[in-house]
C-alpha cells in the first residue's frame, strides 16, 4: 500500500523562533520602545541555543529596524515608525457590531494556489523581503519562486444586509500555513493573521477608483461608480505576510479620526 504524502509545515529554525518571541513581546507591550531587552547570554540560555544563533536573530531584527544595538550598552527596542498611523489594522466585524448592526461575512472564494497562478502585481507586492521606506512598492525586488504557495480569499462584509466592504486578500502560505483552513464567516482575517504572525509594520495607500465589474457586483453598485480602495501590506519578521485590497462604495464610506 502506497503512503499518502502530506504537506506538513517545516519546523521554524531556532533563530526565527527567537525573532518571533521578541516581536510578540514588543507588540504585546511587554517590552516598550527604548527599553533594553535581555542579553545574548540570557536569550541563549532561555532558548537553549548558541550565542551565534541569538546574534543572527538580533542582527536581522536590527536590520529590520525593530531593535537598536548599542555597543557597550546592549540591545534596545527601537522607536517604531508604525506606532501612529492614519489607518489602523481593524476588525471590521467588531466595528459593525459596535454600531449596533448585524454583521455577516460572505466568502466568495477561498483557495490555495501556486505563485505561478497569481498575477505578477500581487506577487511583486508579496515580495519576500521587507520593503525599505524609500522604495516604492512597484520597484520592490521580486524574490518568489513559481512553486511557492499563496492563499487567496475574497470576502464581502455586510452590515444589516448591505455590503460595506469587499476584501481581496493574498497571504504567504509558508508564514501562516493554516490560514486557508479557517472559516472566515466566523473568524476575521486580519485578527487571525496578527495572532499567528505578530505585526511588525506595513504600508498602505488609499485611492478613489471607478468600481470594476467584480467589485461593483460585490458591493451592489454600478460598474464605474465611485469606490474607495484601501490597499495594505503588513509585515512580520521582515517579510510580507499579506497584501489586501479593501473596496468600499464611495457614497457610503469615509475615513475619519482625531488629531
Amino acid at each position: 500500500m502506497s503512503k499518502i504524502k502530506t504537506n506538513q509545515p517545516k519546523p521554524k529554525p531556532a533563530y526565527q523562533r527567537i525573532k518571533d518571541s521578541i516581536l510578540e513581546n514588543i507588540h504585546s507591550g511587554i517590552w516598550q520602545a527604548g527599553e533594553a531587552i535581555p542579553t545574548e547570554f540570557e536569550l541563549a540560555d532561555k532558548f537553549g541555543v548558541s550565542r551565534m544563533t541569538v546574534n543572527r536573530a538580533l542582527k536581522e531584527l536590527s536590520e529590520e529596524r525593530v531593535l537598536q544595538r548599542r555597543q557597550g550598552s546592549g540591545t534596545f527596542v527601537a522607536q517604531q515608525k508604525y506606532n501612529h498611523t492614519v489607518v489602523e489594522v481593524r476588525n471590521i466585524a467588531a466595528d459593525i457590531k459596535a454600531m449596533g448592526k448585524q454583521y455577516v461575512a460572505q466568502v466568495i472564494s477561498q483557495r490555495r494556489v501556486a505563485a505561478s497562478k497569481v498575477s505578477p502585481r500581487i506577487l511583486q507586492l508579496l515580495t519576500s523581503a521587507m520593503i525599505e521606506e524609500s522604495t516604492p512598492l512597484e520597484n520592490s525586488l521580486f524574490q518568489r519562486q513559481k512553486s511557492d504557495l499563496i492563499d487567496e480569499v475574497k470576502i464581502i462584509h455586510i452590515a444589516d444586509g448591505k455590503p460595506i466592504q469587499f476584501e481581496e486578500r493574498w497571504v504567504d502560505a509558508s508564514l501562516v500555513p493554516n490560514f486557508i483552513e479557517k472559516d472566515f464567516t466566523k473568524i476575521n482575517t486580519s485578527e487571525y493573521l496578527i495572532e499567528q504572525a505578530p505585526l511588525q509594520g506595513g504600508n498602505y495607500t488609499i485611492r478613489a477608483i471607478a468600481a470594476p465589474k467584480e467589485v461593483a457586483k460585490a458591493l451592489s453598485i454600478k460598474v464605474g461608480a465611485p469606490s474607495l480602495l484601501l490597499s495594505r501590506q503588513t509585515y512580520s519578521s521582515g517579510r510580507v505576510v499579506t497584501y489586501v485590497d479593501m473596496w468600499h462604495a464611495g457614497d457610503s464610506y469615509q475615513l475619519a479620526g482625531t488629531l
